[in-house]
C-alpha cells in the first residue's frame, strides 16, 4: 500500500506493546495514509493502533478472496493486489475510534466494504469498457468481460459471507446499501427521466454509486465500536456527503489535464462519453443560450477518438467556467460533510475527517 504520491502521509509505525506476525508488521510499518490524515499519523497512540488495524485488514483482504480454483483466485486477485487508497476500511476504522476501537468485529466490517468496493470495480470497468484500473490492465482486458463479471459476483458472494458472521443488522445494512449501488448504476445507465433535471439526477446517481458505500463504512465501524446511535448518525451523514464530494472532484479532474495515480488519462470520461458535473454543467449553459458553452460542446460531443481531439476538448472544457462551478460544487458537498462532525466532541478523529473532507476536493492528482 506504499505510494510514491506527496499528497499521501507516512503512516509506517507499529505500536511497541503490541507484538505482531512478521508479515503484518511489515504491512503496518510501510503503510501511507490518504491527504488529509496527517492528524492520525502524528498522534502516537492513534497513530500504530490505525496502522495496525489497516495492516490487518489487508491481510484479512487477502484471506478473504483465496480461492483453491487457480482462475478464481487469480481474477479475485486482481485488482486487490494492484492496490488501492483503502479509503473505505480506513473511515471504518477511524469511525471505531468514536468507540471502544478496531475490535474484531470492525475490522470485519473493513474487509467487507473494500470487498464489496472492489466487486463493483469489476463490473464497472466492464459496463465503461475501462481499459486500466489503479495503473494495471482491467480484468475484462486480461480475462474477457465474462470471467470479469463472475470474479465481481465472486467477491460480493465473499463480502456476503464474512457479513452474515456480524449478525442481522449488518446483512440488512449491506443490503440496502448494495441496493443504493445498483440503483445508482442503473439510473446512470438510463439517464434522467423526461422533465428530471439532468444535475439533479447525476448528484442521486453519484449519491448512489459512491456515497451509500463510504456512508456504510463509517456506520458499520462506529456501530461495531459500540458507539451511541448519535455518533452512528453522524458518520453516516458525514460519509454520504464525503463520498459525493470525492465523486465530484474526481469528475474534474478528468478534464484538469492532470493524470491520476489510477493510470486514468485526462478526458477518458469524455471520450466514453460517460456523464459527468462540468459537461451536463456545459449541457445546461449552451441550452440557456451561452454561445461559449455551445462552442465548447461541439467539441465535447466530436468523435475524440484521436488524442489531438481529445486534448481538445479536454483544454476548452478545462477554461470554461463550468469547470470552476464543479469544483464549487463539489466544496459546497466537502464543507457539508464538515458541517455533520459538529456533535461530536473536539478530538484528532474530529479534524482528521474534517481535514479528508477538504483534501477530497485539493487533490491534485
Amino acid at each position: 500500500m506504499t505510494d510514491a504520491n506527496p499528497s499521501w502521509t507516512p503512516a509506517g509505525h507499529v505500536p511497541d506493546s503490541l507484538e505482531l506476525d512478521t508479515a503484518t508488521a511489515a504491512i503496518a510499518s510501510s503503510l501511507n495514509l490518504p491527504a488529509g490524515f496527517g492528524l492520525v499519523a502524528q498522534d502516537p497512540d492513534l497513530g500504530p493502533a490505525v496502522s495496525t488495524a489497516l495492516a490487518r485488514v489487508e491481510k484479512q483482504l487477502r484471506v478473504a478472496i483465496a480461492h483453491s480454483d487457480p482462475l478464481a483466485d487469480a481474477t479475485s486477485r486482481h485488482l486487490v493486489e494492484a492496490g488501492g487508497k483503502r479509503v473505505r476500511p480506513l473511515l471504518t476504522i477511524l469511525a471505531s475510534q468514536l468507540g471502544k476501537g478496531p475490535v474484531a468485529e470492525v475490522l470485519q466490517a473493513a474487509v467487507v466494504v473494500e470487498l464489496t468496493h472492489l466487486a463493483t470495480l469489476y463490473h464497472d470497468d466492464v459496463m465503461d469498457s475501462a481499459p486500466y484500473r489503479r495503473g494495471a490492465p482491467t480484468a475484462h482486458e486480461v480475462w474477457g468481460n465474462q470471467v470479469a463479471i463472475l470474479a465481481g459476483d465472486l467477491i460480493f458472494a465473499r463480502a456476503s459471507i464474512l457479513v452474515s458472521e456480524l449478525g442481522p443488522e449488518a446483512v440488512l445494512i449491506q443490503a440496502r446499501t448494495f441496493e443504493r449501488l445498483v440503483l445508482g448504476q442503473l439510473q446512470e445507465t438510463v439517464g434522467p427521466r423526461d422533465g428530471e433535471d439532468p444535475v439533479e439526477h447525476y448528484l442521486s446517481v453519484i449519491g448512489g454509486k459512491t456515497g451509500s458505500l463510504i456512508a456504510t463504512a463509517g456506520q458499520l465501524g462506529a456501530m461495531f465500536a459500540g458507539a451511541g446511535q448519535d455518533v452512528v448518525d453522524v458518520m453516516v451523514e458525514y460519509g454520504e456527503r464525503v463520498g459525493v464530494a470525492f465523486q465530484l472532484a474526481d469528475d474534474v479532474i478528468d478534464v484538469t489535464g492532470l493524470k491520476a495515480k489510477s493510470g486514468k488519462a485526462p478526458g477518458t470520461d469524455l471520450r466514453e462519453g460517460v456523464p459527468t458535473l462540468p459537461v451536463l454543467l456545459l449541457r445546461k449553459a449552451a441550452a440557456a443560450g451561452d454561445a461559449s458553452a455551445a462552442a465548447v460542446l461541439e467539441l465535447v460531443d466530436a468523435d475524440l477518438t484521436s488524442d489531438e481531439a481529445l486534448a481538445k476538448a479536454v483544454e476548452a472544457l478545462r477554461e470554461h467556467p463550468v469547470t470552476q462551478q464543479s469544483w464549487d460544487t463539489a466544496r459546497e458537498w466537502a464543507d457539508a460533510a464538515k458541517a455533520a462532525l459538529d456533535p461530536l466532541p473536539e478530538s484528532t478523529i474530529k479534524f482528521a475527517l474534517a481535514a479528508f473532507a477538504e483534501a477530497v476536493v485539493d487533490r491534485d492528482v
